[in-house]
């Protein structure tokens, strides 16, 4: 008898052969791949922009939908897939990342860029950088060879030379459209200082923080994203895009997520990990979850902005609660969508 009962009592406290996170380790292979990316929220009515300005900023999009599709459809991973998109819009002068970043009150550029893996949850951050010409790949460094997930300044930069990433002088940064930006904000300031109530400030007047999510063949998502932050911003501010659950988040258990907006109000938010967290404690959506985060519990805070969310079945969300929001999808026929304003 008592060899019975040893048994029964070993069956009952042994643990379980699998957790729910290990399940999920194992991803199952995706019906389908999808690629979503953002350019960044804010005014983007249709006299801000011209025909050609519109075109161009389009063009750019695709050209990053394609990048990571590429990715995608060889069976590459989704990190992989994001940072082969983002790059792209880090590239280009139209938007708030790398080349283009808005500037400093200074008149100078710093960067900010994060990427997480929902696989396995690792995840890699940089701040305050002002020579990466890509700092989404130093991002994937500071994951990938480091123990660390967030560096900043010249450490990171010093991360970055060691492993021959490419270098810019400060200069490239710098566009002629970025510095009249500039003046006109701190023209306004200097009248809303002087006691004109008709200067207004807008904080998101310097859209482009880019991002991407992705989920690959084998069932994983991947999220990132990278800016260059706030027009006119001062002593060392930091925002949301390089800070883990705020900006960017992924977890194959529930989505991947990329931010954009006013960053001190997704901070104190948590914006993408709160769409998650809903998704994971309370089994909502991902449409609501997102929905519910930024439609109503960002908007009511006072933030301004939006994200792209995408879970382990495919299934997109891209709620903003701006004027308009820089957006693309692609799936696997390679047709890529994008839009700008809600229409």
């Amino acid at each position: 008898m008592r060899p019975l009962l040893f048994i029964c009592a070993a069956l009952l406290f042994m643990p379980a052969k699998f957790t729910r996170a290990e399940e999920k380790k194992t991803a199952q292979p995706a019906a389908d791949f999808v690629l979503v990316i953002h350019g960044g929220a804010g005014v983007v009515g249709k006299d801000e922009l011209t025909p050609e300005q519109e075109k161009a900023s389009r063009a750019t999009l695709d050209a990053a939908l394609q990048a990571g599709h590429s990715v995608l459809a060889r069976g590459g991973r989704s990190l992989d897939a994001v940072i082969a998109a983002i790059k792209i819009l880090e590239d280009s002068p139209l938007f708030n990342a790398g080349k283009g970043s808005v500037l400093t009150a200074d008149g100078t550029v710093t960067m900010d860029a994060s990427l997480m893996d929902g696989a396995t949850r690792q995840a890699g951050a940089c701040a305050d950088i002002r020579h990466v010409k890509n700092p989404i790949d130093l991002a994937r460094l500071v994951m990938d060879r480091t123990p660390h997930v967030l560096l900043t300044g010249e450490g990171a930069e010093l991360l970055a030379k060691e492993h021959g990433l490419p270098l810019m002088p400060a200069e490239y940064f710098i566009t002629d459209h970025r510095k009249l930006q500039l003046q006109r904000v701190q023209q306004r300031e200097k009248a809303r200082k002087a006691g004109d109530k008709k200067a207004q400030i807008n904080p998101l007047e310097a859209i482009g923080t880019v991002g991407a999510v992705a989920l690959d063949k084998h069932g994983n998502l991947a999220a990132g994203t990278s800016t260059g932050g706030m027009v006119n911003k001062r002593f060392g501010r930091v925002g949301d895009s390089p800070i883990i659950g705020a900006g960017t988040y992924a977890n194959n258990l529930t989505c991947a997520v990329s931010g954009t907006g006013h960053g001190e109000f997704f901070l104190r938010s948590v914006v993408a990990y709160d769409i998650a967290a809903k998704m994971e404690y309370q089994g909502v959506a991902l449409t609501n979850a997102a929905t519910e985060v930024v439609m109503r519990k960002l908007t009511e805070a006072g933030g301004k902005g939006g994200v792209i969310a995408l879970d382990a079945k495919g299934n997109v969300a891209m709620p903003f609660n701006t004027e308009g929001m820089y957006r693309g999808v692609i799936r696997p026929d390679g047709k890529p969508w994008t839009a700008i304003r809600k229409d």
